[in-house]
């Protein structure tokens, strides 16, 4: 074992000994050991770990290979899950661009490989402005639930009150990263839903605004895949308290609904994985604002925004940072909110996929989505015992209830997996009040025998339970 006195460790910076020993006087130490005297003895391990033989390459390779033949994932199975992470198609285009040494590096600092980074985040905020039907669009936050966090947070200190109103339909995990984002700055409080339709309850709305209300936020389709067509009348209950509309969007649903500036949002956020993005093992996330270009929202953003301007050189454009002097790079800790990495890569990405589809091609994926996950509903709600939780409208994902079938969504789960498939995301814990109620997902992936499959693996499970014999 090297000693620690005189051994620097050949990846860990500061670990050369007189340059340890230096850090240590200036903080009035003599040993490393000092440094944790305030860890409690009972708390170390006071041994050396026993740890197994070092691999070589080849043995480590194959150990970890064999770790991941372990696991059961939507190339293997019929995919039926989404919640928030969905499986779409990904265009070869979208790795080939993302995977260049140019923007695989696209960090929030300044790598010195840096060909064309800031024009390609521009052009993406250009196209995905576009497609939200928005002017300003920031560089990608890491997920929805942090778009949505900092949304609520900008609406807070534009408003200068405290208090979010969210619907209960909003996915409970991303309540809880909101809550998390937002305390102690903002309260947040629910808004309850229809048992029918899963909307919002209007009437608890106009019951719970009020002159502290910053913001009323809502999705539109939300996480139960519900289209929220009472739009413009939540914005202007919003607006009469003088609060910001903040509307949460799947944006791939763009293509065929409307984008939700047109009924009063004042800022928009989502979730950008739908847009190029595999799935990663519930990775490749990223969210995205967007608002007007007016400087109340502008200054409000506290992450990158990039814009065009023309240099001294007659046709030729620079892009940069716009307002820079408003984030905390520049501010650090007396910045409005503080950001640190963000996910310039997707951002991109997306890019790349938005340019490849046009406004064509994303109502024609939109349209598709529509088509097919009605289809999966209708063949779903004929099985004897299985039906729609909610009427009405809604967009890629539905809520099935199988509260009639005497099984719960864990056995009907774990037999489809038998069967090769993931079956949908199961609400009971999340949604006691509703028994046994699953999400389901259907995007342009699945083909017609896909949902026939489904459909035939539910049925044969539901009439063969003994309680249904």
């Amino acid at each position: 074992m090297a000693d620690n006195r005189t051994y620097a460790h050949p990846y860990i910076p500061n670990t050369v000994p007189e340059v340890r020993d230096a850090m240590l006087k200036e903080i009035g130490l003599t040993s490393m050991d000092q440094l944790h005297d305030a860890i409690p003895d009972s708390l170390k391990l006071n041994r050396e770990m026993n740890l197994p033989p070092a691999m070589n390459e080849y043995e480590l390779r194959r150990h970890i290979d064999g770790l991941l033949a372990k696991n059961k994932h939507g190339a293997d199975y019929l995919n039926f899950l989404g919640a928030g992470c969905w499986q779409h198609f990904i265009p070869a285009v979208c790795d080939e661009i993302n995977q260049r040494s140019e923007f695989v590096t696209a960090y929030a600092g300044e790598p010195y490989e840096d060909h064309g980074r800031f024009q390609a985040l521009f052009e993406y905020q250009s196209l995905l402005a576009e497609l939200v039907d928005m002017d300003v669009v920031n560089v990608p936050t890491f997920d929805w639930a942090q778009a949505a966090s900092t949304a609520i947070r900008m609406a807070g200190r534009m408003t200068g009150r405290k208090t979010a109103l969210l619907p209960r339909s909003v996915d409970p995990d991303k309540v809880a990263i909101i809550r998390n984002y937002c305390t102690p700055v903002m309260d947040i409080q629910y808004i309850e839903i229809d048992p029918a339709t899963g909307r919002m309850d209007l009437q608890d709305l106009r019951g719970k605004l009020n002159d502290d209300v910053a913001a009323v936020y809502f999705e539109n389709p939300g996480y139960l895949g519900i289209i929220e067509d009472q739009g413009a009348e939540i914005s202007a209950l919003v607006h009469g308290v003088n609060g910001v509309s903040i509307v949460g969007v799947d944006p791939i649903s763009l293509g065929v609904l409307d984008p939700p500036g047109r009924y009063g949002a004042d800022i928009i956020c989502g979730d950008l994985q739908p847009l190029g993005m595999h799935m990663n093992y519930g990775g490749g996330q990223a969210g995205f604002i967007a608002t007007r270009d007016e400087e109340k929202y502008v200054m409000e953003y506290p992450s990158r925004l990039f814009g065009i301007v023309p240099t001294e050189v007659e046709g030729e454009y620079g892009f940069g940072d716009v307002a820079y002097e408003r984030t905390s790079f520049a501010l650090r800790e007396k910045g409005k909110e503080s950001v640190g990495t963000q996910t310039a890569l997707w951002g991109i990405t997306a890019g790349v996929y938005l340019s490849l589809l046009g406004p064509a091609g994303m109502q024609e994926v939109g349209s598709t989505i529509i088509q097919k996950s009605h289809y999966a509903a209708k063949r779903l709600s004929d099985i004897p015992g299985v039906s729609l939780r909610f009427e009405g409208a809604f967009f890629k994902e539905f809520v099935v209830d199988f509260n009639n079938t005497g099984l719960t969504v864990a056995e009907i789960n774990g037999r489809l997996m038998e069967q090769g498939i993931f079956g949908g995301k199961n609400l009971s814990a999340a949604y006691p009040a509703w028994g046994e109620c699953a999400l389901y997902c259907v995007t342009e992936i699945h083909t017609q025998s896909d949902l026939d499959r489904l459909a035939a693996a539910l049925r044969s499970i539901v009439a063969n339970h003994p309680d249904r014999s």
